[in-house]
């Protein structure tokens, strides 16, 4: 009996590691409980993501009767500092405090703006909704304010928090910290969903101010809690004295390495490719296809699973050493099988075609990002991991906000002009215009295949290096 318990114990270490998200995520220097705690940042990033987009959106076109166009300009403002995520990232790489803190100066500060954004946001909403008193562009001005407030602080946030984790990681765990990170995001903005929905169940000004400045409330602790005692202090790399480039200097360098502006580009064809459709696809299930609103619903759970597939399936790949770009690359080839999916599930009014196609959009996507994201990675050890992540997390952001307005832009025009018969009397019909996006996202998808490919040759070539230094994703450190 005593011989087989060191072998019990051996087998449940190895299936613990297998089997558990994230078992093997944690290393000497950054235990798992640890790594844990800093990812409830994200957390907090993806409940204000969902507060943003999601819930405060439906809030304001149906109970405050706020105009739909004045709702769009309004969601899409925090995506107006996207571009600032990758100087964010820079300034944190070379952030000068005697205190020795690089990292914690950027998460605290971007903390407290998202919190002030929260917390002016409902009375901004209400104020836009019925102003009895001062100008008219008080409201839109107050609630866009809001917004922007929320999303600077949030990009702020997991830009530096991003770069946090990269730096405490050892080198050979990175990418498994980083997607960690990744997945948590997905976690907070599902449990915020759900939390969200039960609480504005019966809608009344007086809850959503309740709501709103909750969140504001949860954000400063996950935060807080997130940042205690993570970052060392090391006053000689932080100190006044040390010389660094400038942004357009460090910039310019950064894009020396051929990999970086062909990676970046890639990015943001892909990233706006799988992201026109998000404001969309539930629609189309609803005026194309017939589908009740229990069933159009069920897309985004389809949508989630795929997701998820597309983070075990880039585990197990990265695990064997295959190289992130050709993972990206077999993204792009599935995002393109799911688009057409998608588009002949009109002409043949298949429900489960649709399904397939929303299914395998979340499965491309997810494989897309995971391997964007490890790419840029590497990118971080000739260049800060602040700027090589920020600069990521800049164009994705960007793409995505891009894409959605697109999107919407596209398929309104389109169905206009298809139903007034500009495109012949063969041709009126509403899908047309859905159909012109997602031909455009397949166009999409092609043109960022051809900005891997070269990567994809040039990581071929450096084979051996590649396999050696990077450690790959498990599917332990993704759930699946």
């Amino acid at each position: 009996m005593s011989e087989a318990k060191p072998a019990m114990a051996d087998m449940w270490r190895r299936a613990g590691t297998r089997f558990l998200p994230f078992a093997d995520a944690g290393t000497d220097e950054l235990p798992l409980a640890r790594l844990l705690r800093l990812a409830l940042f994200q957390i907090s990033v993806g409940m204000a993501a969902v507060l943003l987009t999601g819930t405060l959106n439906r809030v304001m076109i149906v109970e405050l009767g706020v105009s739909t166009t004045l709702v769009a300009v309004m969601v899409s403002l925090p995506f107006l500092f996207a571009p600032a995520r990758a100087l964010i990232g820079f300034k944190s790489d070379t952030h000068k405090s005697l205190l020795g803190w690089k990292r914690v100066p950027y998460i605290w500060f971007g903390t407290l703006i998202q919190f002030g954004g929260l917390a002016i946001m409902p009375f901004a909403l209400l104020l836009l909704q019925s102003q009895a008193y001062g100008p008219t562009w008080a409201g839109p001005v107050a609630a866009g304010f809001a917004f922007l407030l929320t999303g600077i602080g949030l990009h702020t946030t997991q830009t530096a928090g991003l770069a946090l984790a990269t730096d405490l990681a050892p080198e050979t765990a990175r990418p498994r910290v980083v997607a960690l990170m990744y997945v948590m995001l997905l976690v907070g903005m599902f449990l915020s969903a759900l939390v969200f929905s039960g609480l504005l169940v019966d809608f009344s000004p007086k809850r959503l101010i309740q709501v709103v400045q909750g969140a504001a409330v949860v954000t400063m602790v996950l935060n807080v809690i997130a940042l205690w005692k993570q970052e060392p202090r090391r006053p000689a790399e932080t100190s006044p004295e040390i010389e660094h480039p400038s942004f357009s200097q460090a910039w310019s360098e950064f894009r020396k390495d051929r990999r970086s502006s062909r990676l970046l580009v890639a990015v943001g064809l892909g990233t706006a490719g799988f992201s026109m459709q998000d404001v969309l696809l539930e629609p189309y299930g609803a005026e194309v296809l017939g589908l009740s609103v229990s069933q159009t619903t069920l897309l985004t759970a389809l949508f989630a699973a795929g997701s998820l597939l597309g983070f075990a399936m880039a585990g197990r790949m990265l695990g064997k050493g295959r190289d992130p770009h050709r993972l990206a690359a077999l993204g792009t080839l599935i995002g393109v099988v799911a688009f057409c999916c998608v588009i002949f599930a009109a002409p043949l009014q298949s429900a489960l075609m649709f399904r397939v196609g929303s299914f395998l959009i979340g499965m491309g996507g997810g494989l897309f990002a995971v391997g964007t994201l490890t790419a840029s990675m590497d990118l971080a050890e000739t260049a800060g991991s602040g700027l090589a992540l920020g600069a990521w997390g800049a164009v994705q952001a960007s793409a995505v906000g891009i894409g959605l307005a697109a999107g919407g832009i596209i398929r309104d025009t389109g169905s206009t002009l298809a139903l007034s018969g500009a495109f012949g009397p063969g041709l009126r019909d509403t899908a047309l215009g859905y159909s012109f996006v997602y031909h455009i996202e397949i166009g999409l998808l092609f043109a960022a295949l051809i900005a891997i490919g070269p990567l994809v040759r040039t990581a071929a070539w450096d084979a051996n290096e590649t396999s050696t230094s990077r450690n790959g994703i498990g599917l332990a450190e993704l759930p699946g």
